[in-house]
C-alpha cells in the first residue's frame, strides 16, 4: 500500500489520498535547475494528456522548497513555452523521500534519486523503478507500462516482452490441472508455443523475444 502523506506543493497543499480512484505517476528528480531534470519535466509535460487517457495523474517530488520549484517550472515556460501542468512536492525534511525509499538509509547523499512508483486506483504500488541520477527516463516507456498494467487488470491477463497496445497478450499460467488441460488443448492451434505460453489470438512471431 502505498505510504500515506500530506505535502506541500506547486499546486498548494496535497494528500496521497487525495488521488483514490486514479492512477498515480509518482516520480522524483534530484533537484530544480538541473540539466536532466528539466529535459524529464519537460517531457513528462507533453505527456501529459496520454497520462490523462488512461486515468493516471502526475505527481513529482524533489527535496528543493517551492520557491525553487516555482521559479524553475517559471523558467522552463519562459525558455521552453511548455508550462507544468502537474504538481510538483517539495520536501526539504524529506520525509517523503524516506518513507518511499527514494534517499536509501545507507546512502550518503542528501537528493532523491529518480524513483517512480507506479500506483493504482487502490493507492497499492504495482511497478517500482529507480534510474540513477545521471540518466534520464524514458517517459513513452512508463506510459507503456501503465497500459501493460490496466490491461493486465482489465482483462486478466499478462503481457510478453516487448508488448505494446494492439499486441498479443498472454494467456494466464495454469494453476490447476483443468487450465493446464485446458491449454495442451490449445496448443493444437497457432495461438501457442507450447501449453506453458499460449496467446490470446494468433501471434505469428512466437520467436520474436
Amino acid at each position: 500500500i502505498a505510504p500515506k502523506f500530506v505535502a506541500n506543493s506547486t499546486f498548494g497543499p496535497l494528500k496521497i489520498t487525495d488521488y483514490i480512484g486514479k492512477w498515480i505517476i509518482f516520480f522524483s528528480h534530484p533537484a530544480s535547475f538541473t540539466p536532466v531534470c528539466t529535459t524529464e519535466i519537460i517531457s513528462f509535460a507533453k505527456y501529459n494528456d496520454e497520462f490523462k487517457k488512461r486515468n493516471c495523474e502526475l505527481l513529482g517530488l524533489s527535496v528543493d522548497n517551492s520557491p525553487s520549484h516555482l521559479a524553475w517550472i517559471k523558467d522552463i515556460a519562459k525558455n521552453s513555452g511548455v508550462h507544468i501542468p502537474f504538481p510538483i512536492i517539495s520536501d526539504s525534511d524529506r520525509s517523503v523521500s524516506k518513507m518511499y525509499g527514494m534517499i536509501p538509509n545507507s546512502s550518503t547523499l542528501t537528493n532523491t534519486v529518480r524513483n517512480i512508483f507506479i500506483i493504482d486506483p487502490n493507492q497499492m504500488i504495482r511497478c517500482i523503478l529507480i534510474y540513477p541520477m545521471e540518466n534520464g527516463r524514458n517517459i513513452s516507456e512508463i506510459l507503456r507500462m501503465v497500459d501493460a498494467l490496466q490491461i493486465t487488470d482489465n482483462e486478466n491477463v499478462s503481457t510478453p516482452a516487448n508488448w505494446v497496445p494492439g499486441m498479443a497478450t498472454i494467456v494466464s499460467s495454469p494453476q490447476n490441472y483443468g487450465e493446464l488441460m485446458d491449454n495442451i488443448k490449445m496448443n493444437n492451434n497457432k495461438n501457442c508455443m507450447d501449453w506453458y505460453l499460449c496467446f490470446n489470438k494468433e501471434n505469428n512471431d512466437l520467436r520474436r523475444w
